[in-house]
């Protein structure tokens, strides 16, 4: 018998958006409703498209056009929206007052926006850019941090019928340039500057480089924290001169179904960032899927999910998904454990938040400081925790569902991707669950586990595939339809290969197992990095791991293992590292080296950065390293051989 460490109860399952649409339906179950999904693809879209109220200006006249082919899929077609329609422009006439966005900054000021002023505002900004000669298909690049002009921008950049690209405000002179000049970016934004854990972080000096050699016209200056200092010219315009005297009112551009209403760049494994495309319709629809029936997002809800807007989480689910369904939501420019380790807690607290959102690195990083949230605050408004971004290690999911659900609250494991337009597989209100597991394939998507040769496979970990088309799928890497084929469609015939490591159990709950480009092949037997971490992390004296493959020539492959240790008075703990691994999997998996740091190379969004470990280690380039919370701790990484 399978031992479910949380079982739901009666009212969790009623009060979902997913069981009250299960009951409109008579379906009396989620696999009864997959089941009919998976047989009814278009039935379910259509009915998904209704249920969570899109507004389209012209129906559509076909609900899925595959005549071209899997890869070529086009969703709602001859329909006429735009995505703002279904957004703020519908609940500015339901719910006119009610609270869209509070926006906190790491200095503690404070402001929030109705859909009444977000709608006022957007409409300024959008007219500001009209007289800028942004016009429907302009591209324009938002490089801000989590602030409320970042929203206004991607919002009048959509309400015009222009093609937003939003940009993580920590990159590089470089990977700001090469997206610029990939997309055509005729307008910019960027800030006079922000903060992170106290320190002034200029932007002046990689956008004025950044932009050299683009086709950038016009940069717009937003005032935040007075860092960077600027002087108008002809390609420098201010934020509040160009909106100041703009009319509060704008029409909306109507757009097609197929229309592009963003590109979003990912890191491929080697190469340039991909450039991912979607769409104003089918975006539209599966946005609000998302919301509506992964996180059961409602329109009382508040969320605060601290997930930057420069990844698909963030647009899905703070903006796209957030306003399709007419919620609230916290947003938080700054670091989590600043100025005190207790930020969070504080402001899921203070705002009575719902639904917090959180990656499985903040949350080790609350495991390590010893967090104890429930002693200090108020979190008893929380009803659901989704989490992503990575692999949820068990040790972690106890933590979450301990310290912050106190063992009353699903966490909401979910696993997509920027071109899967969010996520793929979610645990769903009212299941069962296990620790670490990602649920079971989101309604509405054909996924399957198959191994070398395309045969289904459970009980053993295997590749993910996707073989039915889906609304939020990617339209196609900008500028680049070869490496979309040969990235997603060249290992089995018409069929979606995502690249990632699965597992499914006897129950039919799906476990992440990390990337087939993170599979470690020693001496013929595959392991997945995944896997490896989870175990040292499962160690008592151990907070954090990351793993690695590296070239050797007797067995293939060979494993290293990077970890930091829970006390950082802790020493020499390198083999009983190895030996744990050793233990717990099996002599094949006990790693060549094992290296104690003081922490891992993260992003400012807590990704740990696996490559650059690897580089560092193997005496190759390292690249560019401005996306780095915490770049020297690569000084702590020797050299080997």
């Amino acid at each position: 018998m399978s031992d479910f460490e949380f079982v739901p109860t009666q009212k969790q399952v009623e009060e979902s958006n997913i069981f009250r649409f299960m009951k409109k339906y008579e379906i009396s179950s989620l696999p009864e409703l997959s089941k009919k999904a998976k047989e009814e693809l278009e039935w379910f879209w259509s009915e998904v498209d209704k249920d969570i109220g899109i507004v389209w200006d012209s129906p559509y006249n076909q609900i899925l056009d595959s005549s071209k082919g899997f890869a070529q899929s086009k969703w709602f077609v001859g329909g006429k929206t735009n995505i703002y329609k279904s957004t703020i422009e519908k609940f500015v006439k339901l719910t006119p007052d009610k609270v869209a966005y509070h926006f906190i900054s790491e200095d503690g000021q404070t402001s929030k926006l109705s859909y009444r002023e977000l709608d006022q505002k957007v409409s300024k900004l959008a007219n500001g850019l009209k007289s800028l000669g942004v016009k429907k298909g302009d591209v324009v690049a938002i490089y801000l941090p989590m602030i409320e002009e970042a929203i206004l921008a991607i919002l009048a950049s959509a309400k015009i019928g222009a093609i937003q690209t939003v940009i993580f405000s920590g990159y590089s002179t470089d990977s700001l340039h090469i997206r610029l000049e990939d997309c055509n970016a005729k307008i910019l934004f960027v800030s006079d500057g922000f903060c992170r854990k106290g320190k002034s972080i200029s932007q002046k000096e990689t956008m004025q480089k950044a932009i050299q050699q683009t086709k950038v016209e016009k940069t717009i200056i937003v005032n935040y924290k007075k860092i960077d200092e600027y002087e108008k010219s002809e390609n420098i315009v201010f934020y509040d001169d160009l909106t100041k005297s703009q009319d509060s009112v704008c029409e909306t551009e109507i757009m097609d179904s197929e229309d592009p209403l963003f590109i979003l760049y990912t890191s491929g494994t080697t190469g340039k960032p991909k450039g991912v495309v979607h769409v104003h319709g089918g975006f539209s629809v599966f946005a609000g899927h998302q919301a509506a029936y992964l996180i059961d997002l409602q329109a009382q809800d508040v969320l605060f999910w601290p997930a930057d807007i420069g990844w698909i989480t963030g647009l899905v689910w703070n903006v796209y998904g957030l306003l399709i369904m007419g919620a609230g939501s916290v947003i938080y420019d700054g670091a989590l454990d600043y100025p005190s380790s207790d930020r969070v807690w504080k402001i899921l607290s203070d705002y009575n938040a719902t639904i917090f959102g959180i990656s499985p690195t903040a949350t080790r990083l609350f495991k390590k400081n010893n967090e104890e949230p429930l002693k200090n605050f108020s979190l008893d408004k929380i009803k659901n925790i989704p989490t992503t971004g990575e692999p949820l290690d068990e040790d972690s999911w106890w933590w979450l569902f301990e310290k912050v659900g106190n063992k009353k609250i699903p966490i909401m494991n979910l696993s997509g991707g920027t071109e899967i337009g969010g996520a793929m597989l979610s645990v769903f209100p009212g299941m069962k669950l296990k620790p670490s597991t990602v649920g079971i394939p989101v309604p509405g998507m054909n996924l399957d586990v198959v191994d070398d040769d395309g045969n289904s496979v459970k009980n053993e970990n295997g590749y993910l595939i996707i073989k039915s088309p889906w609304p939020g799928m990617t339209r196609g890497l900008l500028n680049d339809d070869k490496r979309f084929i040969e990235t997603y469609w060249s290992r089995f015939s018409n069929i979606w290969f995502h690249g990632d490591y699965v597992f499914v159990d006897e129950d039919d709950l799906w476990y992440m197992r990390g990337r087939t480009d993170d599979v470690i092949n020693v001496s013929g037997h595959r392991m997945s990095t995944a896997e490896i971490e989870h175990t040292v992390i499962s160690h008592e004296k151990i907070s954090d791991a990351a793993s690695i493959a590296i070239p050797d020539a007797i067995t293939g492959e060979a494993i290293v293992v990077f970890f930091v240790a829970d006390n950082k008075n802790d020493s020499d703990l390198e083999s009983t590292v190895s030996d744990f691994i050793g233990e717990k999997i099996g002599k094949v998996a006990k790693p060549k080296f094992v290296f104690q740091l003081s922490d891992l190379p993260k992003t400012r969004t807590g990704k740990i950065m696996r490559r650059l470990l690897k580089s560092k280690l193997l005496g190759k380039e390292i690249g560019d390293l401005s996306s780095l919370e915490n770049p020297q701790i690569l000084d702590e990484v020797s050299k080997i051989g």
